[in-house]
């Protein structure tokens, strides 16, 4: 029996007071937050986030309408945009005065089109003539200048995940500038541009920002045009272009959806499947880049891998005193008009935030987490100080001193890794994300009391990263060292090259940064029998002419993998062959046991040339 539905709106979204003459509504797409905003925040002003729990409440001064507001990363310090030349500072940090402050944009006669936070102290004013980056010093109430760049700007888009600003430039708007904002530093991509329909009028089309939407799919971020096609007579319908942009090289045209269909159209992102919600037709359309599709010597042409549906009907439990919310929810309006959709799964309309959000609170899962493990750590301490005692022999004598006796209620991180946190990471009916976060806040809370997480903690959060194919997210925990070195660790990383070939490297910069030894590496590799990762780091040294293949092919052997022995012996064959002209072991290697193993498993013929006896 064929679905009715694929897609469902959360079934807790998040209430918000709505639009009106003294309430404005804004929604910040780093931290996911939305600010109702009163009479310019005189009469207040009210924070949520995706769990609709955790709010902050707060007045400010009416200087003038709010044109923007966002805090900080971490909810630190809030800026909020009244007029196009400044934008306003007041600090949530304990012990700082909360006072205004404000910063005058840089660029003589610019006006600021808007701002993005880009870390918990650093933002970037986009103006119509540039981009200005600042560091905030809150202690200070002030604004240090890092960098500004020069270039007309039509509109521009951030995408907090990947760090990267892009902005329109041109008359048509159609030539885009990347950059990359990273830890103070702002780092020129290279510009590209979007190609157009041609119109059947006169006048010259445009881009609007309203077209194009960035997005990370399959840990590559991507730029997507919504490719609205002309009225005419055998109109193809409109399309979804999707141009790949790497941190360095040029951004590439390489996928394009065909929608097959025309009328207004809405994209989100939901588990690496790009779904494009239509509004005439109320429904929405998935596509999946990673199928195979028609490649036309140029990009990939793919179909809908299923017939479009609508999203599965709900209702909204109302919000407000009690005496409202014993009333029955509200059928919600689905694909309307007031819809505005965020990256990568969140939908907001005039009067509520509808989204499919991190299921659970996290908020909650944290201090179970941290209740556990205080606990936990008050254990170790405790058979810490037993065990000091004892060996001072201090308190051999005394009948105070006692053993500490673990009870139920001591879960260490092998309970947890083997009957909660591994079996967690199986469940199908959770977001990827979600699972991620849950693990990493285990991390967080061990960390917290100062208890040495066990690198298998680690291992199962790269282990659920990779098979989600979350590479960014990877590549972000190794970078800034949210997952700790170790050579465990970095053995994995070097498994997982096949799948994401920057994992080498990163394996080889961790086990250099643990002060190993080149000679150390390999054998580190061997005994987790990474071979063919032991021999990669051997030729990128240039060493290889000088390795024993006797230990290679001993470690080749213990893995039984027959494959990995026969690619194993034809490296060696082939070194033989380069350095003396022949493929053959000279009896000092002591390879004839192996020799004899790769006869038994391929045969006579199999060698390249007979070993000399």
């Amino acid at each position: 029996m064929a679905p009715e539905n694929y897609l469902e709106l959360c079934d807790s979204p998040v209430h918000f007071e709505k639009v009106s003459s003294v309430n404005n509504v804004f929604f910040d797409e780093a931290n996911k937050q939305v600010f109702a905003v009163r009479s310019g925040g005189a009469t207040g002003v009210v924070v949520k986030g995706l769990d609709d729990k955790a709010c902050i409440s707060f007045r400010m001064e009416d200087r003038g309408e709010v044109k923007c507001i966002k805090f900080s990363l971490g909810n630190k310090i809030l800026a909020v945009q009244r007029t196009s030349k400044a934008v306003d500072f007041i600090n949530f940090i304990p012990d700082l005065p909360q006072t205004e402050y404000s910063q005058e944009c840089k660029t003589k006669n610019a006006n600021i089109l808007g701002f993005c936070w880009t870390s918990t102290n650093e933002i970037v004013f986009i103006t119509d003539q540039g981009i200005e980056f600042y560091q905030v010093l809150a202690d200070k109430r002030s604004l240090k200048l890092l960098k500004t760049h020069s270039i007309n700007v039509n509109w521009y888009m951030y995408c907090p995940e990947a760090a990267v600003l892009l902005l329109s430039t041109t008359v048509q708007g159609n030539v885009l500038q990347p950059f990359m904002l990273r830890s103070g530093t702002v780092t020129k991509m290279s510009k590209f541009e979007i190609e157009l329909p041609a119109s059947p009028k006169s006048g010259n089309p445009s881009l609007s920002d309203r077209d194009i939407i960035m997005a990370t799919v399959y840990g590559q971020l991507y730029v997507l045009y919504l490719k609205y096609q002309p009225r005419a007579p055998n109109n193809p319908g409109a399309e979804v272009i999707m141009y790949y942009l790497p941190r360095e090289g040029q951004c590439k045209k390489i996928h394009v959806l065909k929608l097959n269909t025309i009328g207004k159209f809405a994209l989100n992102v939901v588990d690496n499947l790009v779904v494009v919600h239509h509004q005439s037709s109320q429904t929405s359309m998935i596509f999946d880049i990673k199928l195979r599709a028609e490649f036309d010597g140029a990009v990939t042409i793919h179909q809908q891998v299923l017939l479009p549906l609508s999203i599965h009907p709900c209702k909204i439990p109302r919000a407000g005193p009690s005496a409202v919310t014993t009333q029955s929810p509200v059928p919600c309006e689905l694909y309307s008009s007031s819809w505005s959709v965020f990256q990568p799964d969140i939908i907001i309309n005039a009067s509520e935030v509808l989204c499919a959000p991190e299921r659970g609170s996290l908020p909650v899962i944290a201090t179970v987490f941290d209740k556990l493990n205080q606990v936990y750590k008050d254990y170790l301490e405790a058979d810490q100080n037993y065990t000091l005692a004892m060996e001072s022999g201090a308190s051999r004598s005394s009948s105070t001193q006692k053993r500490p006796v673990r009870t139920q209620a001591v879960i260490d991180q092998s309970d947890m890794y083997t009957h909660v946190l591994s079996m967690f990471t199986e469940k199908k009916d959770l977001p990827h994300k979600f699972i991620s976060a849950v693990l990493m806040e285990y991390i967080r809370s061990v960390n917290q009391f100062q208890i040495t997480v066990q690198h298998y903690l680690y291992e199962l959060v790269i282990k659920t990263l990779v098979q989600h194919s979350l590479f960014y997210m990877l590549h972000q925990f190794l970078q800034y060292h949210v997952l700790s070195d170790s050579k465990p660790l970095a053995c994995l990383l070097l498994s997982l090259e096949g799948t994401y070939p920057p994992a080498h490297q990163l394996s080889l910069d961790m086990l250099k940064r643990l002060s190993t030894t080149n000679g150390e590496i390999v054998e580190v590799l061997l005994s987790k029998h990474q071979v063919l990762g032991a021999l990669r780091f051997i030729r990128s040294l240039g060493s290889q002419d000088n390795i024993s293949a006797r230990k290679f092919l001993d470690a080749a052997k213990q893995t039984g993998d027959a494959q990995l022995f026969y690619t194993t012996f034809r490296f060696f064959e082939q070194r033989n062959q380069r350095l003396r002209g022949s493929s053959h072991f000279t009896p000092g290697e002591h390879c004839e046991e192996h020799i004899a193993h790769f006869k038994s498993l391929f045969g006579d013929q199999a060698l390249l040339t007979a070993p000399s006896v």
